[in-house]
């Protein structure tokens, strides 16, 4: 019989959204970005949920890194708070960021190539797929396949194939020389305003994941172009980890992509639910900034 895991005081037990056992069609899994007339399926993914525990890393953030297990909890103060103007983020904002990928990883160069804000949102049903909270799948759940509920959904947000193409789909000219040196696309997660209570943000440490059998390439579908993300199929392997009441003075620092092959590449993450959070408590907000990040100049 099974050994029930121990948790530790602030350890969340939870349920994660992997990726089904097969698609609604057979077909190779895909989603589509963008708003589609409601006659047209949105993806054939399906779901496959799993209990699993979250280690809370409060109090251990040494313990991990972006080379050692994917991830980093870092401490930084921004002088952007509210992340209510697109122009003033990407004026000011992005060059934080960019100084705090060189400082943290010793690059050369960064380039920011888009940014996410997630506000309060609604869950109920008939909610609008389209309003931005917490990443989400447009996912059937098994036994469920009449509707097209919001889910939760372990994910990556490039493959490796994608991560390459995305140096020479924004940066053509360049794209031959930077490649020749360790590329990364990392990124940067912070709460906006007050600290996370609800849908705090889980991440895997890559060592707990069998690449070849884990990982499923996913089709992710533009109006003018074609990308690919991961998928993510259950094991229960998987290491989990958050910062328990994230603040917006601390960010996240994610993996997505490294074309060096001796450590860390890559991190599987999810929003998921606390059921422990304080009912009264504010939604999530945040912002999550997308760099791809050269050891080139």
């Amino acid at each position: 019989m099974a050994t029930a895991a121990v948790i530790a005081p602030h350890d969340v037990q939870t349920t994660l959204n992997y990726l089904g056992k097969e698609t609604l069609d057979g077909q190779v899994p895909f989603n589509i970005v963008y708003k589609v007339p409601p006659e047209v399926p949105r993806t054939n993914v399906t779901i496959d949920p799993h209990e699993v525990v979250i280690h809370d890393a409060r109090g251990q953030e040494d313990t991990v890194s972006l080379d050692k297990t994917g991830f980093q909890f870092v401490k930084h103060v921004s002088q952007e708070k509210d992340f209510l103007d697109d122009k003033a983020i990407e004026a000011n904002y992005y060059k934080e960021v960019e100084e705090l990928l060189k400082r943290e990883t010793g690059a050369k160069r960064v380039f920011i190539f888009d940014h996410t804000i997630r506000r309060n949102y609604d869950t109920a049903p008939g909610a609008d797929p389209d309003v931005r909270g917490p990443v989400v799948s447009h996912a059937y759940s098994s036994g469920d396949k009449g509707s097209l509920p919001r889910q939760q959904r372990v994910h990556i947000d490039q493959t490796f194939a994608a991560s390459v193409n995305r140096v020479r789909y924004h940066l053509p000219d360049e794209a031959d020389r930077l490649l020749k040196s360790r590329v990364r696309i990392i990124n940067v997660w912070r709460p906006i305003g007050h600290p996370v209570a609800h849908n705090p943000l889980a991440v895997a440490d890559y060592f707990s994941l069998n690449v070849d059998h884990d990982l499923v390439s996913m089709r992710h579908i533009y109006p003018d172009r074609e990308g690919a993300t991961f998928a993510v199929k259950y094991n229960p392997g998987h290491r989990w980890y958050y910062l328990s009441d994230q603040t917006p003075e601390e960010v996240t620092l994610i993996k997505c992509f490294d074309s060096s092959e001796d450590r860390a590449r890559l991190t599987p993450h999810s929003a998921f639910v606390d059921t422990t959070s304080p009912a009264t408590a504010p939604q999530r907000q945040s912002i999550e900034v997308r760099a791809l990040v050269f050891d080139a100049e």
